[in-house]
């Protein structure tokens, strides 16, 4: 089921745990096959932002770049993360936004085994194929894996026929909810507002349940849902 607008008109704490299991469906034409294809990934870890989160690119102010985050749930900021492209939806309230942090490939009758092939060309690495389990688990890497660029998406809308955001009917059964990664203390670092689909925490950006020293409830915290195994 294709969500529309409506979806993103979450606070983004509230946004950020209700797009893990939903998939990311991006239309790429593959110029190899002279075909278009959709590539699609399973969200599978977020971060929240706020306006006043010093963390959040908006705490520093409205500016055209950051345009995105100021203008109507749902629409797309995109930037680029140690020059490589990061994915964002805007939520509910200006200036708040989530961070898509990483994702699994998502294969099914739309985006079938062959298109993972399409996915290791646009993402490879030193080895002959990037292996699946490392095509997406990083906000760059799912960008590059899925064909999304800042130059395409930066301030636009989900458009049905290009790229959009797919209810699967799956709903992760815990979430692991911890500090988000990449934040110094003086940005907020303390703010427990990255989520983790548990199923796929060890094919995260870092996985929260084995990392040295942190203990549960304390570093980190388990929260129970009413979930559907997919």
């Amino acid at each position: 089921m294709i969500l529309n607008n409506h979806f993103f008109s979450q606070l983004p704490l509230q946004l950020a745990q209700t797009l893990l299991g939903k998939v990311l469906r991006h239309r790429y034409y593959d110029a190899q096959s002279g075909n278009s294809v959709w590539l699609s990934a399973m969200i599978i870890e977020t971060e929240a932002y706020y306006l006043k989160d010093k963390g959040s690119h908006s705490s520093r102010g409205f500016t055209e770049s950051r345009k995105a985050m100021f203008m109507p749930p749902g629409t797309i900021y995109m930037y680029y993360a140690r020059g490589s492209d990061s994915l964002n939806f805007s939520a509910k309230g200006d200036g708040n936004a989530v961070l898509i942090k990483s994702g699994y490939p998502f294969l099914d009758i739309l985006s079938p085994e062959s298109t993972l092939l399409v996915m290791q060309r646009l993402n490879p690495s030193n080895e002959n194929n990037r292996p699946i389990t490392r095509l997406c688990n990083g906000q760059t890497l799912l960008c590059r894996s899925l064909g999304l660029k800042v130059s395409d998406w930066n301030q636009n809308q989900l458009v049905d026929e290009r790229f959009y955001l797919d209810d699967v009917g799956y709903t992760p059964l815990q979430i692991i909810q911890c500090r988000r990664l990449g934040i110094s203390p003086a940005r907020d670092s303390h703010l427990p507002y990255r989520f983790v689909d548990t199923k796929y925490a060890r094919l995260c950006t870092s996985n929260p349940l084995t990392k040295r020293n942190w203990l549960v409830d304390t570093d980190y915290t388990i929260l129970t849902g009413p979930g559907t195994n997919n």
